[in-house]
C-alpha cells in the first residue's frame, strides 16, 4: 500500500504575490458582469490565482476589494490578481475586443458552443463573462460577445453557481492554453 501524507503548507512550494504578478499569465481575463455574491467573487480571485488568470474586470454592482467578505473566500487572492473595475460591462467588452482579445459569454444561448467541443488557439488572447446568479449575462453583453460557451449539464438544475462555473472554464482554458508553461 502507498503512504500519501498529506501535505503541509509550506511543503507546497508556492511563489509569492510578486512572483506571482510578474509570471507568466494563460491569456485569459474573466469578466464578472453584476455578480452580487462577494463569496462568488472571492472564490473568483482564488481560482483565478491558482490558474494564472491575466486580469478580473469588475462590472457593474461586482463589489470590488478590499472588501472582508470578498477575502473570506479569496484568501489574499485578491492582492495576486490583477484586476480593474468598470461601471458598464459592455464598456469592458469593447475595450477587450479592441485590445484583440476573443471574448466569450458562458450562457446557455442559440448557437452555443459546448465546453468539451471548445477548441482554442494559444496564440490569442481571450476573456470570458460570466453573470449574474440570477439573471445571467446581459443581453446586450452576449450581443457583443463573439461568442458563448455552454457548460454540460445531465441533472435536473439548469445552472450551476458561478464560482463553480468560472472554475470549470478557467480549467478548461487553462489546459488547453497552458503548455504546462506556467509549472
Amino acid at each position: 500500500m502507498i503512504k500519501r501524507r498529506k501535505l503541509k503548507v509550506e511543503e507546497l512550494n508556492r511563489i509569492d504575490i510578486q512572483e506571482f504578478k510578474e509570471a507568466k499569465k494563460i491569456g485569459l481575463t474573466v469578466v464578472l458582469d453584476n455578480i452580487r455574491s462577494l463569496n462568488n467573487i472571492g472564490s473568483v480571485f482564488r481560482t483565478s490565482d491558482a490558474f494564472r488568470v491575466d486580469e478580473i474586470l469588475l462590472c457593474g454592482i461586482t463589489a470590488k476589494p478590499p472588501h472582508i467578505e470578498i477575502h473570506k473566500t479569496a484568501l489574499g487572492a485578491e492582492d495576486s490578481v490583477a484586476w480593474r473595475y468598470f461601471e458598464e460591462t459592455l464598456t469592458a467588452v469593447n475595450e477587450l475586443k479592441a485590445d484583440g482579445y476573443t471574448v466569450l459569454s458562458i450562457e446557455q444561448a442559440e448557437n452555443s458552443t459546448s465546453l468539451s467541443n471548445l477548441h482554442l488557439d494559444a496564440a490569442k488572447k481571450y476573456a470570458i463573462v460570466l453573470g449574474h446568479e440570477v439573471h445571467g449575462v446581459q443581453q446586450s453583453v452576449i450581443d457583443a460577445s463573439h461568442g458563448c460557451i455552454e457548460i454540460p449539464q445531465y441533472g435536473t438544475k439548469h445552472s450551476l453557481n458561478i464560482s463553480v462555473a468560472t472554475g470549470i472554464v478557467i480549467w478548461s482554458f487553462y489546459s488547453q492554453l497552458s503548455g504546462n508553461e506556467t509549472e
